[in-house]
């Protein structure tokens, strides 16, 4: 027999993603009868419910669980969500994901096969609407150059990784290292998986593992989500400094050297030189990098829109990570585990 899985899905107002998402998930290979799907729904106030409700009583054969998440908040959308399941292994997806039909029967064997205690694939970034601006996101959304080394988003080949989205794990493992962190706003993932190797787990990437992502469908949307996931980031390396990649240390500097240059040229001009070399090096390495995406996708305006895109990423990054040292200072909110 197979193992049973829950499905655990956080979401809020996804009223035009939520039947894409349940529609994969129906689609799945694995056997409809050993899965059930818990959505934790933070309230929502669109017609998310409805769709849901809608979807479930056209398809009775998935059981599909919604339970109240009045925190508003990822983690304790996910820990609800874990009360409720019944299943020997948890999936985790997301309203704005849609997994591959082979998704959860790959999870399922390759942590049966004990490849790792945490198992996850790859995102398929895909633009929220048919906007150039939107489709070059998208793009930037999965270039190393915006996103390092962040392996779960253009990974050719399996790994053992820091951390996967969307990973599947026995629910024995929450016995070990606990449920989801609800004082973290964002980032729960990575925490989670800290956590795992801590305890000497692993966590195993397999590119045949394969979700779609929707992509922010513009500069604003995108700055307001980067800016988050870099103030929380600054909760995480406050608790595991260890953590801390190059990567996710190179945007803050940046952001820094612009103000701190800002500053010095006031003081003294002659720093201007050193500022404005600067900026034009970043300026070049974008636009060669959008020149050589525009070529390679045959997407003439890449060549402006994946340089937008990818500073857009980087600065709202930095900032948010230095508004959180700032705060930092005068709040211990956060630098222990609760």
């Amino acid at each position: 027999m197979h193992p049973t899985v829950s499905i655990i899905v956080p979401c809020y107002n996804e009223q035009a993603t939520i039947r894409p998402l349940l529609t994969a998930i129906y689609e799945q290979t694995y056997a409809r009868a050993e899965m059930e799907v818990i959505i934790a729904d933070g309230m929502s106030t669109d017609g998310t419910r409805a769709e849901i409700a809608a979807f479930a009583d056209a398809h009775a054969d998935l059981e599909i669980t919604v339970v109240d998440n009045p925190k508003r908040i990822i983690p304790a959308a996910l820990n609800q969500a874990i009360k409720e399941a019944r299943g020997e292994i948890l999936v985790r997806l997301d309203g704005h994901s849609m997994p591959y039909p082979d998704y959860v029967e790959r999870c399922v064997a390759d942590l049966e096969a004990g490849l790792g205690e945490n198992v996850g694939g790859i995102w398929e970034i895909r633009p929220a609407c048919a906007t150039w601006l939107a489709r070059s996101i998208a793009v930037a959304a999965a270039h190393p150059l915006g996103v390092g080394d962040a392996l779960y988003r253009h990974a050719t080949k399996p790994a053992y990784v820091d951390t996967v989205p969307f990973g599947a794990f026995k629910r024995e493992l929450l016995a070990l290292i606990g449920f989801f962190d609800e004082n973290l706003l964002t980032n729960e993932d990575y925490e989670f998986n800290v956590r795992v190797r801590m305890s000497g787990g692993r966590i195993w990437l397999n590119p045949d593992i394969r979700s779609v992502y929707i992509a922010r469908g513009t500069l604003r949307a995108l700055a307001s989500q980067y800016f988050r996931y870099g103030f929380w980031k600054w909760r995480m390396i406050r608790r595991y400094p260890g953590t801390l990649r190059w990567r996710q240390a190179l945007p803050p500097l940046f952001v820094a050297g612009i103000l701190g240059g800002t500053l010095l040229t006031i003081a003294w001009p002659i720093f201007g030189y050193l500022l404005a070399g600067g900026i034009l090096l970043y300026t070049l390495a974008l636009t060669a990098a959008g020149l050589q995406a525009a070529g390679q996708h045959k997407r003439p305006f890449l060549a402006v829109g994946l340089p937008l895109a990818v500073a857009d990423m980087h600065i709202a990054w930095g900032a948010g990570f230095l508004w959180g040292m700032i705060k930092g200072l005068f709040t211990t909110e956060g630098a222990k585990r609760q």
